[in-house]
C-alpha cells in the first residue's frame, strides 16, 4: 500500500483553521492514512479522528498535551505499547482504539491493560468506564513496555543522534520558553551561546533547563486548584532548601571556627 501522508493543507481545509497551532478538532476519518507526522506540529488539538485509516505508530501525538477525545478505530496499530505516547496527554478521557491489531483476542484483558495505563479515561471503545474497572485494571492490568523506538540508542529521522535532536529541541522550543520567562522574570537563554554536549556536566545543566522550560510549559495547562498544590509543594521543597544551606552554613562556620589557632 502507498503511504499516505496527511499534508498541512488538508489539515487547515478540513479543520478550517489559519495554521497547525490553532487546530482544535480534526476529522480525517477514512482517508487512508499512514503517515500523520504533520500532528507533532498541533500541541493545542483537543478532539482528533483517525478511525478507518492504516496508522501504525502513535508517536507523533506525544505533544499534543490538550487533546481530550481520540478516535483511532480500524488502524494497524501494532502493540499496545504505542499508548506510550498517550500517557503525557492527562485531559485524555474519551479513547476509541477497538479494531487494532493491538486489542488481541482477549477483550477483557485488552481493557483492563488499557485503563491500567490511562486510568484518567471516562470511555473506552465507546463503553463508560467505571470505578469498579479502575480498580481491577490496578489489580490485575499488564504492564505496557516502552516502545522500541525509543531507545536511548534512536537517531533521528534527520540522521541526527539524540544528542543533537535534543539540542535542536531546545533552541525549537526557545520561543514559547522565553516568552514564559519573561513574564516570570527570569534570565532567558541566548540561543547562540547554547554549549557543547561534549561533558557530562553540560549534559545535566542542558537536562535541568529542559525540565524547567517543560515545568513552565505545562504551568499554562493547570487549573486553579492543580496550581495550588504545584505552589504548596514548591514552598514546601524552598523551605527544605532554606534549611540545608542553613545548616551547611552553620557547619562551615564552625569547622572554620575550630581550625583557628587557640
Amino acid at each position: 500500500m502507498p503511504a499516505m501522508k496527511l499534508t498541512c493543507k488538508q489539515v487547515l481545509t478540513e479543520a478550517k483553521a489559519p495554521d497547525l497551532e490553532s487546530v482544535r478538532k480534526l476529522n480525517c476519518w477514512g482517508c487512508k492514512l499512514t503517515d500523520i507526522s504533520i500532528l507533532s506540529e498541533m500541541p493545542n488539538i483537543e478532539v482528533l479522528t483517525l478511525s478507518v485509516n492504516s496508522i501504525s505508530s502513535l508517536s507523533p501525538l506525544a505533544g499534543c498535551l490538550s487533546m481530550c477525545e481520540l478516535y483511532l478505530r480500524s488502524n494497524m496499530i501494532p502493540t499496545l505499547s504505542e499508548l506510550y505516547y498517550l500517557r503525557p496527554m492527562t485531559r485524555l478521557r474519551v479513547l476509541w482504539l477497538a479494531d487494532n491489531p493491538c486489542c488481541g483476542t482477549d477483550a477483557s484483558r485488552y481493557r483492563l491493560t488499557v485503563l491500567r495505563f490511562l486510568p484518567g479515561l471516562q470511555k473506552l471503545d465507546n463503553q463508560v468506564v467505571t470505578e469498579e474497572e479502575i480498580a481491577l485494571a490496578n489489580l490485575v492490568g499488564e504492564d505496557i513496555s516502552t516502545p522500541i523506538n525509543t531507545a536511548r540508542t534512536q537517531v533521528s529521522t534527520n540522521g541526527l543522534p539524540d544528542a543533537d535532536k535534543e539540542n535542536d529541541s531546545l533552541c525549537h522550543n526557545a520561543e514559547d520558553t522565553n516568552n514564559i520567562r519573561q513574564e516570570s522574570r527570569m534570565k532567558q537563554p541566548s540561543r547562540d551561546k547554547i554549549p557543547s554536549l561534549d561533558s557530562q556536566s553540560t549534559r545535566s545543566s542542558l537536562k535541568r533547563t529542559h525540565t524547567l522550560d517543560a515545568v513552565l510549559l505545562l504551568l499554562r495547562d493547570l487549573d486553579h486548584d492543580e496550581l495550588r498544590v504545584v505552589y504548596t509543594e514548591a514552598q514546601s521543597r524552598l523551605r527544605t532548601y532554606t534549611l540545608d544551606s542553613i545548616e551547611t552554613l552553620r557547619d562551615s562556620h564552625t569547622q572554620k571556627a575550630a581550625e583557628i589557632p587557640q
